[in-house]
Parts: C-alpha cells; structure tokens; sequence
C-alpha cells in the first residue's frame, strides 16, 4: 500500500508537469457523470411497469433527490475530506474516489433490483458523493502546485473535465441501457453495474500517473514576482483553520454560491424553458441542453485561462457584470421572438457560469496560497451544496408558481431572470469587497514544503492523524 502514499508520488528529475493533467482529466471527467444522470430519471420512473410507470414505480420529485443528495455530499464531503487530502496526496485520494463514486453506482444497481430507493440514496447519493468530493479536488490542488505561472489555466484542465463528463455519462448510459433493456428490466441497474467498472479504471489509471512535485520545485526559468507587483496575488500562506476565520473566504463563499445559484436557473430549466418560451419541440431543446453542455466544458477552460491575464476579480466583475445584462435580455429575446439570440444569451451566460467554477480554486490561490489551498477549495465548495438546494428551490418554484397562477408560459420566466439578476448584484459586491488577507491570517510556522503538508500549522508539531 506504500505505492499510494504521498511520498511514492514524488516526481522524480526530468518528470514534465505536463503528465499530470491527463491523470486530473480522467478522474474529473469520470466524476463529472453525475451532470448527465437526468438521462436515467425516465427509465427509473418504469422499474416496474417497463413501458409505463405502474403503480408503485417512483416520481420525478422522489428522483430528483438523488442528483440533489449527490451534489451536496460532494460538498459536505470535500470540506470534511479537505485536510485529509493535502496529507494523503492526489494518489490516495483519487484511488479512495474511485473506490466510493463507483461502489456507489454498483450499490445503486442492487437498489433498482430490489426497487429501494434508499439503496440508491445511499450508493449514488452518498457514498458516490463523498468519492465526487474527493475527486474533485484532490487534482485540482495538485495542478495549482505544478502551474504556479498559470494557476487559472491550470484548475481550467481539471474543472473543464468535470464539467464535461455529461458529455460521455449522458450518452454512454442511453447506449448501456438500451443494450440491457428487456422485457424485465428498464437496463438502468446493469447500465450502472457497466459504468461503475468503466469508470473504476479509467480512474485507478489517472491515480497510477498522478505525481506531486518535488520540494522547492518551480518550473523552470520562472521567479516568483514580488509581492508587490500585484497585491492581489500572495506570496504567503495561510492554513486551512485560519482561512474561514477571514472574510475573504465567505466573500468568495458568497461569490461562488450566487454565480452558481443564478447559473442552476437556466441549466436547470434549459430544456423546458426554450419548449415554453418558444414552443420549440422536444428534441431540439434537448440538442440545446446538449449545446449548453459544450459552453459549459468550455468557458471552463477558456474564462479560467483568461483570468490569468486580467486577474481573478476582474474577471469575476466580468461575470457578474455582463450577466446582470445577459439575464436582462432573456426576456427580451422572448418578446422579439428571437431564439437565435436566445440561445446565444444563454450560451455565453452558462460558459460564465462554468468558468465561475473554475476560476474560484486560482482565485484560493491568490488569497491564501498553495499550503493547503485544497483543504480551504474543499470547505468553500460547500457554497455550491447551497446553490445546490437553494437556485432549484427558488428559481423552479417562480416559475411553477407563475403558471399555476395563470401567467402565459411563455412568460412565466420573466420574474425567475429578475431575482436572477439580484443574485449576480450580491455576488458582484461581495467580489468588489475582496481585499489581500491581512498579515496576521498568515502561516507562521515551518517552510512550507509541497509533498509535506503534514505540519500544523499552528505549532509546527506534526499533524494528528484524522480528518
């Protein structure tokens, strides 16, 4: 077991930190499976009548908890996990990912056998969704530490690979359950049997390759600029125990949750809201769920490495400031009867919302360094446990509302872009509000050293072993 700990994962001389992001990119695109599950909520609502839902068969709304469960335990749990991690390595915790988010698919399978949906609760929603907090962030702490140059570019590869993973899950699970559907079974139990060890080997894969680097390692020709070149960027650290206690961590708290909160309104109405609005058919809002997909995957990428040039608060300013204008003119494209703009606002506006996600672990970064800046990433994803309740909660109840109450459908949207906009003005000031961690937050104790991060921060002694 000596193969999985930290030290075993040290890169030796010669390694090229390039080797690393295939190994993030197979974990987070394995994880990120759980963006396309809705492909899953049909079929599981016919267990039993196969055909059609029979009586004893379950409802959207009991399904809907699943996804919800999941993307909260994966909050929860990379907060719990966090310090664990910065310990362990991306090793370690990659194999422990992928031992939970696939055990958690397999557990699944035998809740939809027995038509228990506690099973599935339990297995996808939390045991899969510790294996999803882990998995996220153990690769993206690891690429801050090998591209201190680029640090947005960097958490980009890893995000951008979560936030495709619909992209193969969605698809992958229509092909595994069609080829097991049967008189008997609607294929969704053996389709997650197949997944759970597709997945586990593509993940033990990216854990075999995964390295951290060496002590002191910079990459080469590159200098540290001094602090004062950008009061924005630290040349300091800050432990995990002291960053919550700073207001920068719960003003970029709020800024994740209200970006992600705001962004959840149109991913997660995508499909309905073009039936509604434009009268569209099924089929083509479904390929503009698929599109919306892609500027997700990349405005992950692509805001995230533009951060590296204009810096991690203007770029959020650009989110919030040209979202409060795109959200304004959904409406808008509605009573032009434009969906070609429609979908263009819409695109724009979900690549921000994906980029949201990426820039916010360089922007941990810049704050509070790269000590243990996974653990302080693990704790301020629960932001998006938040979001996870709170945007569908709000934003599907307006509309829901809206039409019950006799509102035309095609503008029952109206309100839901409103309280949109309020959510990206907290967010914007909150960003705006965001000033260099004071001295006194700062970790005092040994050298820091990359592939050690055992060290408390606070007395120096080594860690307690735990969580």
């Amino acid at each position: 077991m000596s193969f999985l700990d930290r030290e075993a994962t040290v890169a030796g001389p010669g390694y090229s930190r390039w080797g690393f992001p295939p190994a993030a990119i197979a974990v987070q695109m394995c994880t990120g499976q759980i963006y396309g599950f809705s492909v899953f909520n049909v079929p599981l609502t016919k267990v039993i009548g196969i055909t059609k839902p029979a009586p004893g068969d379950w409802g959207i709304v009991e399904l809907g908890w699943i996804y919800s469960i999941g993307l909260i335990i994966l909050g929860l749990s990379a907060a719990v996990f966090g310090k664990w991690v910065e310990r362990s390595g991306p090793r370690k915790t990659m194999v422990a990912s992928a031992l939970c988010f696939c055990g958690g698919l397999w557990i699944s399978a035998l809740g939809v056998y027995f038509h228990q949906l506690w099973i599935i609760y339990l297995g996808y929603g939390i045991i899969g969704g510790i294996g999803l907090g882990m998995g996220y962030i153990a690769p993206v702490s690891t690429l801050i530490k090998w591209f201190p140059d680029k640090p947005g570019m960097a958490t980009g590869f890893a995000i951008m690979g979560f936030g495709s993973g619909a992209l193969i899950g969605a698809p992958l699970g229509n092909i595994l359950m069609d080829y097991f559907k049967s008189p008997t079974s609607t294929g969704v139990g053996e389709a997650w049997l197949a997944m759970g060890a597709i997945y586990i080997f593509f993940m033990l894969f990216g854990a075999a390759i995964a390295r951290v680097p060496a002590p002191g390692w910079k990459p080469e020709g590159w200098v540290a600029p001094p602090q004062s070149a950008n009061v924005m960027i630290t040349q300091s650290h800050v432990a995990v125990d002291q960053a919550w206690k700073t207001p920068q961590f719960w003003l970029l708290w709020t800024v994740l949750c209200m970006n992600v909160s705001a962004g959840i309104g149109i991913l997660g109405q995508a499909s309905l809201m073009t039936q509604d609005m434009f009268g569209v058919p099924a089929a083509v809002a479904g390929g503009f769920v698929g599109l919306l997909s892609i500027c997700n995957m990349v405005g992950r990428f692509f805001w995230s490495s533009t951060s590296d040039l204009t810096g991690r608060k203007v770029i959020y300013c650009i989110y919030f400031g040209l979202g409060i204008l795109l959200y304004y003119l959904i409406p808008q494209t509605q009573q032009a009867k434009s969906v070609f703009w429609f979908v263009v606002v819409c695109c724009i506006i979900i690549s921000m919302y994906g980029g949201g996600f990426a820039t916010i672990p360089a922007y941990l970064r810049d704050m509070f360094g790269t000590y243990q800046v996974g653990a302080i990433h693990g704790r301020l994803i629960t932001s998006w446990s938040m979001a996870a309740v709170l945007g569908p909660l709000i934003l599907n109840k307006m509309s829901t509302d809206a039409k019950a109450a006799g509102v035309p459908k095609e503008l029952a949207y109206n309100n839901v872009m409103y309280v949109c906009i309020g959510m990206l003005v907290v967010g914007l000031i909150a960003n705006l509000l965001v000033r260099p961690v004071d001295a006194r937050f700062h970790y005092k104790g040994p050298e820091v050293q990359p592939s050690k991060p055992d060290v408390n921060p606070v007395i120096g002694s080594p860690a307690a072993v735990g969580v």
